[in-house]
């Protein structure tokens, strides 16, 4: 699924692969004379590098014209590429197997950069170099594994030397995305991580060949073949038939030469497999994190668990199966059925793209397909019974912020009850003791299932209709700050990576908010809720201080009530204040952090974010 950049990227880059790695082949068995074996590992090479394959093919070893490959691949750095070449198409298809299995298992990092190694190894070393080359370098299957061994160890530790921090730093970066075998990006990386390896171990390859320890590029023209010519046409010492003499290997290189090279050779290699572990969870697999992307600046080291990676991951959009019409409400009131004396409410939450302004849409997580969720308006005194069914990709569960209730209807998930896993359903059952302004939101991993949406306004009405603050007009106002970046949403959280860049009143920024309509002389009540995660939003009213006529749900006696402009609403906490429209004109409602009202740091038709207008005639 195309969701990021990169994506676009890497559909170019392996449509170019294809491509590249077609013409190679294509090329390679029609028309270039060299053994098989080379052949296939242009093929492989090109597969893996892309174009870059395609370049080292073009540049080094296909023949400019008839007759004339031995004296075109002779040169030392070409011969240093066949050599190469033959190492990475062998080490890397083992490499790139292992990973993908180990990816699917769910293995952690460490055993799969270990494994990848092994399969790398045993792959390049029994196949490609004991046995594809058996025919030309001559002698028993077991006598190629020996003599190949040294030179294959010495080749595979250096590729793995970059495969593996490129591997370990992309797959445990950002966009966990590369940890899973079906997405593009895996292959991506993949990819990246050859040709790092290829890039190292040629150096190597270079010294190999010089000291007649491994072969460069080759010639093969067989008698009676198409790419059969007189010796005299060719008149280079590189003409060779399959299992001719001169294929076989020698050198005089010294053991205190070997040690040398292979010792710095498995330097290199534990410095690239244990490093990154200095940075990144090497103990998680691709099971743990997902198919996480993580928000831009978070702190990921190594100690950083699977779940706060799952709780800081954007909502994929490939979850989204609803999206709310451009301007769709939330906070609508939702009429309960009867059944009985019992009113009966339904809710479901399930991901959504929900529009905060016209040209921004955040997927989120909705109840009853709105942000905020429905409102339930009840009476002090109510029996309610309230069905929650989960269609998020995570368990969820659902808290009744304040209310009086018995403790297994409470909501934290793992404590009164197990988690609502997803396709299930939980009745909340209770009756309702208190009254004023309460909400609903999850207690199951709230951090980030609140932050996305989960949450919703309970406005429960006396008993006694005297006991109600009375006022012209009654508006709620719930709060929620929003992290949208590069396209996907995040959980906004007061941390590194997780700071908020856009803030909603009833799920919505200014200037998309309502607009409360009001005469001179008419009063409203304005219901704050922190519905929010994060900030503290002072609360600030235009026009004239209201006065605060209830806190956290309770009225406060008309002693205690007291006048104010601005009220610190912190998360969970709620105030009813009742403001009276004394002049005409547009009067603003806004939080007094001048940064929350705006919308991605702009001001939008004088401002943004958590603000509404008042608007007296």
């Amino acid at each position: 699924m195309i969701i990021q950049p990169i994506d676009w990227f890497l559909v170019v880059w392996f449509v170019l692969a294809g491509g590249s790695t077609a013409y190679v082949a294509i090329d390679q068995f029609r028309h270039n004379p060299e053994p098989v074996v080379m052949k296939w590992g242009f093929v492989l090479v090109t597969l893996y590098m892309g174009p870059i394959g395609l370049l080292l093919y073009v540049l080094a070893d296909k023949e400019p014209r008839p007759g004339e490959h031995e004296k075109f691949v002779a040169p030392l750095w070409k011969q240093g590429v066949g050599s190469t070449i033959h190492c990475v198409a062998g080490d890397a298809t083992g490499i790139i197997l292992a990973a993908a299995i180990t990816a699917s298992l769910g293995l952690p990092m460490w055993i799969d950069l270990i494994v990848e190694y092994l399969a790398g190894f045993s792959f390049g070393l029994f196949i490609f170099q004991a046995l594809f080359m058996k025919n030309m370098m001559g002698g028993t299957y077991w006598e190629n594994v020996r003599n190949s061994f040294v030179p294959e160890f010495v080749s595979m530790n250096f590729m793995m030397a970059a495969m593996a921090p490129v591997m370990s730093f992309l797959m445990m970066g950002r966009d966990m995305r590369a940890m899973q075998p079906t997405e593009l990006l895996f292959w991506g990386v993949m990819s990246l991580g050859v040709i790092a390896g290829f890039t190292l171990a040629y150096p190597a390859n270079v010294w190999l060949v010089i000291r007649k320890l491994k072969h460069g590029l080759m010639t093969e023209r067989k008698k009676g073949s198409k790419f059969d010519l007189p010796r005299k046409a060719t008149g280079e010492q590189h003409v060779h038939d399959a299992g001719h003499a001169g294929h076989s290997m020698g050198g005089d290189t010294t053991i205190p030469q070997l040690a040398a090279v292979g010792g710095i050779s498995v330097l290199a290699l534990a410095l690239g497999m244990i490093a990154p572990a200095n940075w990144v969870n090497l103990s998680l697999g691709a099971e743990d994190v997902g198919a996480s992307i993580m928000p831009p600046g978070m702190i990921m080291d190594r100690d950083t668990p699977a779940d706060a990676m799952r709780d800081m991951a954007a909502v994929h959009p490939r979850l989204v199966k609803t999206i709310a019409a451009a301007g769709a409400r939330g906070d609508q009131e939702l009429a309960p059925r009867m059944e009985g004396d019992v009113k009966v409410f339904d809710l479901d939450v399930a991901p959504v793209r929900w529009n905060i302004l016209p040209d921004v849409a955040v997927d989120g997580y909705a109840v009853n397909g709105q942000i905020p969720g429905p409102r339930l308006h009840l009476r002090q005194g109510d029996r309610v019974r309230i069905n929650v069914r989960n269609h998020l990709p995570e368990p969820t569960t659902m808290h009744w912020h304040g209310l009086i209730l018995p403790n297994q209807m409470d909501g934290p998930g793992d404590i009164t009850q197990a988690p609502i896993q997803p396709g299930d359903v939980y009745a909340y059952e209770f009756r309702l003791e208190q009254h004023g302004t309460y909400f609903y939101h999850p207690h199951y991993k709230p951090d980030r299932q609140q932050a996305l949406g989960i949450y919703g306004a309970i406005i429960v009405d006396p008993a006694n209709p005297a006991d109600e603050v009375a006022a012209d007009h009654d508006h709620v106002i719930q709060l929620q700050e929003w992290l949208f970046r590069e396209g996907l949403t995040y959980p906004a959280m007061p941390m590194d990576g997780g700071q908020p860049n856009y803030f909603t009143i009833n799920g919505k920024a200014y200037p998309a908010t309502e607009t409360v309509s009001m005469k001179v002389g008419e009063t409203v009540k304005l219901r704050f809720i922190g519905t929010n995660n994060g900030f503290v939003h002072p609360m600030h009213v235009h026009g004239g201080p209201f006065t605060v006529v209830a806190r956290d749900g309770e009225t406060l006696p008309q002693s205690a009530r007291f006048e104010a402009d601005t009220v610190n609403v912190g998360p969970g906490q709620r105030y009813d204040v009742i403001w009276q429209a004394r002049r005409p004109g547009k009067w603003l409602v806004h939080c007094h952090i001048s940064h929350h009202t705006t919308n991605n740091n702009a001001e939008q038709k004088g401002g943004g974010g958590l603000m509404l207008l008042l608007d007296v005639h």
